[in-house]
């Protein structure tokens, strides 16, 4: 995928990962292009799917005190009608930031922001226990954040 992306290309998606809120203009300084041509290289990688939205990103802090806890989930068999149903409700649950589904003795894992541990046993019965085919849950609370990105390393990722 990245052969078919230039190094400004490569550049341009670097900046926007750190800061999508830069105009064209000083995205177009940063990288070292001209205004016209970096907005139009910006708008490429947007049509082709390299872009797939642009989002802010809030301060937890600022919303008081919380902790991330990761649960791993293992579901017992279900139907398809049963797993569109437990892949809406995750999806309709805001408290599970993410969501994917794993190889092992696990089914699940999920990344849960939660304000309290008594918060976060409440919502285990009442919400997680709850979701189809859940038959055991395994958590790991976290103590601290060490790193946090949203940005996906673009260049020379292939050949580790």
């Amino acid at each position: 995928m990245d052969d078919e992306l230039s190094t400004i290309d490569l550049r341009i998606l670097e900046q926007v990962q750190r800061d999508s809120s830069l105009s064209t203009s000083e995205l177009a300084d940063q990288v070292g292009l001209s205004q016209s041509p970096c907005w139009r290289r910006l708008q490429r990688l947007r049509d082709e799917g390299y872009i797939r939205g642009q989002v802010a990103l809030l301060d937890r802090t600022r919303f008081g005190p919380s902790l991330f806890i990761f649960a791993t989930l293992k579901i017992g068999t279900l139907t398809d009608e049963q797993r569109a149903d437990f892949n809406t409700k995750v999806e309709l649950t805001p408290e599970i930031l993410e969501c994917y589904s794993i190889f092992g003795e696990r089914d699940i894992l999920i990344k849960v922001l939660a304000p309290s541990m008594d918060w976060y046993q409440n919502f285990v019965f009442k919400r997680i226990l709850k979701l189809p085919g859940v038959i055991d849950i395994h958590s790991t609370v976290t103590l601290s954040e060490m790193k946090y990105t949203t940005a996906i390393p673009v260049r020379g990722n292939r050949a580790l």
